[in-house]
C-alpha cells in the first residue's frame, strides 16, 4: 500500500496536512515500511495563513490529485473539511507524530 506523510525533517511525521509543501511517499508492506523511488510529491499548501480556515477547493483538488492511488496520509493534525473531502475520495487520514520508519502495519 502507498502512503504519504507529512514531514519537515524526512525522518518524522511532524507537521499539519493543511501546511505540507510536499508528501514523502512510502510504500507499506509485511516487511514494514520502505520509501519509494518517486520520493516526494510536491503541492500548495492547503493553507493560505488565513486564521479564519476558509477551505479552498482548488487548492485541495491540486492535493489530492497529487495524492491519487494512495490509501491513506500520515499527519499529525488535519482538519474536519479536509479529512472529509479526503475520505470522499477513498483516502484515510491517519493523526500520527513520530518516526517515520516506526509506522507499521498497525497503524496504517
Amino acid at each position: 500500500m502507498k502512503i504519504p506523510v507529512v514531514s519537515t525533517d524526512g525522518i518524522n511525521v511532524n507537521d499539519h496536512f493543511g501546511k505540507a509543501e510536499r508528501f514523502l511517499i512510502y510504500e507499506m508492506g509485511k516487511e514494514g515500511i520502505s520509501q519509494l523511488e518517486l520520493d516526494e510529491v510536491k503541492a500548495p499548501s492547503l493553507s493560505e495563513g488565513d486564521k479564519s480556515h476558509t477551505f479552498n477547493k482548488i487548492r485541495f483538488d491540486t492535493i489530492a490529485k497529487a495524492l491519487e492511488g494512495c490509501t491513506q496520509v500520515y499527519s499529525t493534525k488535519i482538519g474536519d473539511k479536509p479529512r472529509q473531502e479526503l475520505e470522499n475520495r477513498g483516502i484515510m487520514p491517519v493523526i500520527y507524530e513520530g518516526a517515520i520508519d516506526a509506522i507499521t502495519t498497525a497503524n496504517a
